[in-house]
């Protein structure tokens, strides 16, 4: 307990799956945690079980891909808090398309929501952050940013930017004291994968050819979040910590 102490974390895509998670643990862990989502209820029910469970949270309302809700979101939660020492840039979406069958559409929205939620989060973030002394920014990538995979043509370019966004900001940001580092999850547990409906062979070939056999539980990529968060990662920055069941060790 108290691995976060003191610290003030945003979390984006907090209501569910991943997010929720995060924003749970980092609570339990002794932060005080901003939750933010598109999905209001669920946020909202997020932020008041932290505090049902004697934490510290609230919930805010965010479009990550918007300029103006980033910076409406960091004006709130330093408001509320008085800081930000942790960045959690979690939320994200997938459309699971070869590239000749993605629309513009769905190339443009996947990458507004992964790639420029993530490129305006670590923006933004730097004024308090810089403010606060430095900090932790984790940014939630994928090995589908890592290494080729059927039909996710637009959630692979944008996961691979997350991840080499991720180096550039950590180079950029050192002089800030501001960490900057990735987590490169495999098959996780979470609605996510709800989009395929019943046609599950994707995850389940994922699945079989995944080393330790099953697909994580979200709780496993949250440790790994709260390393990268936490004092205990202090000479960690631009670095891929990649939780995958050993996926791509095979």
């Amino acid at each position: 307990m108290g691995r976060v102490s003191g610290k003030v974390a945003l979390v984006t895509g907090g209501s569910m799956g991943m997010g929720e998670s995060h924003c749970k643990l980092l609570a339990r862990e002794g932060a005080k945690v901003i939750v933010t989502d598109v999905a209001v209820d669920a946020g909202e029910a997020v932020a008041k079980a932290i505090r049902d469970a004697g934490g510290e949270a609230m919930f805010l309302h965010h479009d990550v891909a918007s300029e103006a809700d980033w910076m409406a979101v960091v004006d709130k939660a330093v408001g509320a808090f008085g800081k930000i020492d942790i960045l959690v840039n979690n939320a994200g979406i997938v459309v699971f398309k070869p590239n000749n069958e993605t629309t513009t559409a769905e190339w443009d929205r996947v990458m507004s929501v992964n790639s420029t939620g993530v490129f305006l989060g670590c923006k933004h973030i730097v004024p308090a952050m810089k403010k606060a002394g430095g900090g932790s920014i984790v940014n939630i990538s994928s090995i589908s940013g890592m290494v080729g995979m059927v039909s996710q043509a637009a959630y692979q370019a944008s996961k691979g930017a997350v991840r080499m966004l991720t180096k550039s900001c950590a180079v950029d940001y050192a002089q800030y004291n501001i960490r900057v580092n990735s987590v490169h999850p495999g098959a996780v547990r979470t609605p996510i994968i709800n989009v395929l409906g019943d046609d599950t062979s994707m995850i389940d070939a994922l699945v079989a050819t995944t080393i330790m056999k099953r697909m994580a539980d979200p709780i496993e990529l949250s440790y790994a979040v709260l390393l990268l968060a936490s004092d205990e990662s202090s000479y960690m920055t631009g670095s891929e910590l990649v939780v995958d069941g050993g996926w791509t060790a095979a």
